[in-house]
């Protein structure tokens, strides 16, 4: 049976490809798996029906489960790969052993060759991958041989050697392979120009490539080659679909620690990857409650710490996405481009997925401290002087100045509370005249909450710009109000929010939950006011179709329309009905009049 925290940790997983690590009580790893959806695969494990006793052994032990988020499912399968040899789990058997993926080397030597290879060694060499495919590999090596003129023997080609005349040309030369370094028939100036290009290609650079290919195709069709063209252009197709790089790649991305950090107002989020040869063989993730008001910078300095004491880190480089001196012996990078940022930006990527996972959890688990958090945010943003526990917005409606109303809607803790929901007609003003409309409603409003001695809002929200929060603020002072209840607007075209006596609006993060909680009270009161208008629109219109019918009166009227909603639904109805509805005199007035009517 799962246990409450693992279902609750189930229903908050993201639906994206990724690798994810159970342990047991003991904290041990005790399986670890890919998945192109990790909140689907992971479920799995947790249906009823499982058939195989391996399954449900692993199942029982699981105690915990963590998990990290990558790019693609190709990044899923070498993470998993990388990690299962490092931990060796109980229960994994399938990648247990030393097959590795391929990957494309230039050597570090004169004349460098472009090999493939499944070994990376510390040999100054710069290595490319892995790669899940070996077919992809033999591709790429395949367009290479066909663009540049790439020596295949074991030469040592060194200036010296070649002077000496030590080698000779072999059969690649004279087949047009190789352009015959080993005598000097072609300067290592102008090899390096065909490795630079190729290392380009490598980093996801392919523009060199693909403009010769395409070169080659028009030259081809021009002569009447259709063939070659033709061949030309599947490899242009090919190297357009082709992504050079996954996110675990080039080798000399060596003995790194990886850290991010994101936060709110209470609570901050930390992102651990540790990178040894291109790979990540290391990720954890840290929450951290706010006791003061710690900086991020302060906080990840903090976590940064305990976690390479905790995991015995000795590496010396740092990546971040907070700035910092050299401290503790260690070179700290923020880069802004490169392999690097890409580190980073998945780092950053995890940690917000991990705050987004805690956040959901809370909302489940502790549904008040998730409110105290969204209150508290809002007062920061907001500039109000208290969180903002019971929040108050108006919107008014009419056409053409027909019908004239207005709402309000309530809003305590966060969440709507409908029971607190008003309507109001306009009384006083005549025509369409919004700012007047507005000045009236919130008159209205808190007059009768003095008189009654209810307790008055923190916050009020005016929906409109400049003129409907002056009108409301023109309301407040008359009833001496104006420096005690917050109150601001919101123009819905730029999502401009104004305070009083400010002539510069506050434009919030459109992703802010701040925003999101003012939107969502603005379109419930634009809701509750239009659906109350359209409601006296119709009402008015129905109504006065009764006048004139002698012996109804005005509840016989909203009777006979609440139950049949149109005169013509109550002239096709039956005289016996109608008796039913309304007695017998009143129904053969009723048929009587709508009989005459043509």
């Amino acid at each position: 049976m799962i246990s409450p925290s693992l279902k609750i940790e189930l229903s908050t997983m993201p639906s994206e490809p990724g690798v994810y690590q159970f342990f047991n009580k003991e904290d041990k790893i005790i399986y670890i798996g890919k998945a192109k959806n990790l909140k689907k695969r992971i479920a799995s494990y947790f249906q009823k029906n499982i058939g195989s006793r391996k399954t449900k052994n692993l199942v029982k032990n699981i105690h915990e489960i963590k998990h990290i988020i990558v790019s693609s499912e190709s990044d899923a399968l070498l993470l998993e790969n990388s990690l299962i040899k490092k931990y060796q789990p109980k229960y994994n058997i399938l990648l247990r052993d030393d097959k590795t993926y391929p990957w494309i080397v230039i050597k570090k030597e004169s004349f460098p060759r472009v090999l493939t290879t499944r070994r990376v060694e510390k040999d100054g060499s710069e290595y490319f991958g892995p790669f899940t495919n070996y077919k992809t590999v033999r591709t790429i090596m395949d367009i290479f041989s066909n663009l540049y003129s790439l020596r295949t023997c074991h030469y040592d080609l060194r200036q010296k050697n070649i002077i000496e005349n030590k080698y000779k040309v072999c059969l690649e030369y004279h087949i047009g392979n190789c352009l015959g370094g080993c005598e000097g028939h072609q300067k290592e100036v102008d090899y390096n120009i065909y490795i630079s290009n190729i290392r380009d290609f490598l980093k996801g650079n392919l523009s060199s490539s693909i403009n010769y290919f395409k070169n080659e195709m028009k030259t081809a069709s021009g002569s009447l080659h259709f063939e070659k063209a033709q061949k030309a252009k599947e490899k242009i197709e090919l190297l357009e679909n082709y992504q050079a790089k996954s996110t675990v790649v080039n080798s000399k991305l060596n003995n790194i620690d990886v850290f991010s950090i994101i936060s709110d107002s209470s609570h901050a989020y930390v992102n651990h990857l540790q990178v040894a040869f291109g790979r990540i063989v290391r990720f954890h993730n840290v929450e951290i409650k706010k006791k003061l008001e710690e900086t991020d910078k302060e906080l990840l300095l903090m976590t940064l710490v305990n976690l390479r004491e905790k995991f015995s880190s000795k590496n010396n480089t740092v990546i971040s996405n907070i700035k910092f001196d050299k401290i503790l012996d260690l070179k700290f990078i923020s880069p802004k481009a490169g392999d690097n940022k890409k580190l980073l930006d998945l780092s950053v990527r995890n940690a917000t997925q991990f705050k987004i996972e805690k956040l959901k959890q809370v909302q489940i688990v502790d549904p008040e401290r998730h409110t105290n958090r969204i209150l508290n945010q809002m007062k920061i943003d907001l500039r109000l002087n208290e969180m903002p526990k019971h929040i108050e917005c108006f919107d008014n409606s009419n056409i053409q100045g027909s019908n004239p109303v207005a709402s309000c809607i309530v809003f305590k803790n966060s969440k709507p509370s409908k029971k607190d929901y008003r309507h109001f007609n306009i009384k006083t003003v005549e025509g369409p005249d919004d700012y007047a409309s507005m000045e009236e409603v919130v008159f209205r409003r808190y007059k009768r909450m003095l008189d009654e001695k209810s307790v008055l809002p923190s916050l009020i929200i005016i929906d409109g710009g400049k003129g409907q929060l002056s009108s409301s603020i023109k309301a407040l002072k008359k009833l001496k109000l104006e420096n005690t209840i917050a109150i601001l607007g919101i123009a819905k075209r730029l999502e401009e929010i104004f305070y009083p006596n400010d002539s510069i609006p506050l434009y919030l993060n459109k992703k802010s939950e701040t925003l999101k909680v003012i939107q969502q009270m603005r379109n419930e009161a634009h809701r509750f006011a239009i659906t109350f208008h359209r409601n006296k629109r119709s009402k008015q219109a129905l109504t006065s179709s009764f006048d004139g019918i002698p012996g109804i009166g005005e509840k016989t009227k909203i009777a006979l329309l609440k139950r049949f909603k149109s005169l013509k639904k109550i002239k096709e109805t039956s005289l016996k009905l109608l008796i039913s509805e309304v007695g017998e005199s009143k129904a053969k007035k009723l048929k009587e009049f709508l009989n005459s009517m043509k």
